[in-house]
């Protein structure tokens, strides 16, 4: 019988990371730029390897490919096949990241890529006043645009959010955004790390040299139409991720609230403040993450601590299992 597995994070180094990831979630973590813990990811350049249980060691692919659908789900092994098909990261934009823009599945399959990429965000913690780059400004067209790539005003074009923790926002492929300083973050998205870079601050690195841009690809897939951009955004009346948890008497052991439910994937965020008891579908492998606070996973076969900062992928084969404690979680299910 397969179990929740954990996996020991990979870390990332890039020169606008800081050290939040370490402080946040309690963990020893070596270097000063660590920009991305990627949670589970299931690819050559960084691949998750089980770190509790039976398979302890073992790398993901390995474990898919002895166990297919047992993992995966029926439904999405018929659709992907051995491919894993999302990638789960924990952001710290100790800086602001590079305005970018990811491709679609068309797309990205032209450059070679199995997929495109479209993402969520959803916010840990923020410093007051954060914001991020969420679409450009209403009327920009591709003229106005390429006009001021060519002028150096870029950063005029661009539509700012303000943010706070819980809140959260979709990121279709083509649109135009940037995660800017002071924000951490969990993102889960497409298994895909394809990134085209617009403008990068007039940044360089520690040799004097500017990060690479990727124009012509980035206009390519640019949507322009940012009508539909605000339904995607999610604000909370609160900034304090412990709320919610603690609910009121008159109220059951548990709140789910549907964060995101794309092509892609559906994303809940699910309050726990006793036994939250469910099912895993033979259709699709189970995700959750345990933002804030700590419990215990109970399962036929046994049982698993969850600390905050866990991210466990549950098989399609586990069916029933509950969850004590008092957490905060994000549940995701690939489609």
């Amino acid at each position: 019988m397969l179990y929740p597995f954990k996996f020991d994070p990979i870390y990332k180094e890039i020169l606008w990371g800081g050290r939040r990831i370490g402080e946040y979630f309690d963990r020893e973590i070596q270097g000063e730029n660590i920009a991305e813990s990627w949670e589970l990811s299931c690819r050559d350049d960084g691949m998750s390897v089980i770190s509790n249980g039976e398979h302890r060691g073992t790398e993901l692919s390995k474990l898919i490919c002895q166990y297919k659908e047992q993992i995966l789900g029926t439904k999405i092994y018929e659709k992907y096949g051995l491919y894993f098909p999302l990638l789960v990261k924990i952001i710290d934009a100790n800086d602001k990241l590079s305005v970018q823009v990811h491709p679609d599945d068309e797309y990205a399959k032209l450059i070679g890529e199995n997929n495109g990429k479209n993402e969520m965000w959803y916010i840990l913690d923020a410093k007051d006043g954060a914001k991020l780059i969420y679409g450009l400004k209403q009327n920009i067209s591709r003229k106005d645009f390429v006009n001021a790539i060519k002028n150096g005003t870029v950063s005029d074009t661009l539509n700012e959010v303000h943010v706070k923790a819980g809140d959260c926002l979709y990121i279709p492929s083509g649109t135009v955004h940037a995660i800017l300083e002071d924000i951490l973050i969990a993102e889960i998205q497409q298994n895909s790390n394809t990134t085209f870079r617009i403008f990068d601050w007039d940044r360089t690195d520690k040799h004097g040299n500017k990060r690479e841009l990727h124009i012509e690809k980035a206009l390519d897939i640019i949507n322009f139409d940012t009508n539909e951009l605000e339904k995607n955004v999610k604000f909370k009346e609160n900034c304090n991720l412990t709320d919610n948890i603690k609910l009121d008497d008159n109220v059951t052991s548990k709140e789910e609230i549907k964060l995101i439910e794309s092509e892609y994937f559906s994303v809940d965020e699910i309050n726990i403040n006793d036994k939250y008891v469910s099912t895993v579908s033979k259709d699709a492998f189970m995700i959750i993450m345990n933002i804030y606070g700590f419990g215990k996973i109970h399962w036929e076969n046994g049982s698993e601590i969850i600390n905050k900062g866990d991210t466990l992928l549950l098989p399609a084969c586990l069916g029933k299992f509950e969850i004590e404690g008092s957490l905060k979680l994000l549940s995701v299910y690939a489609i």
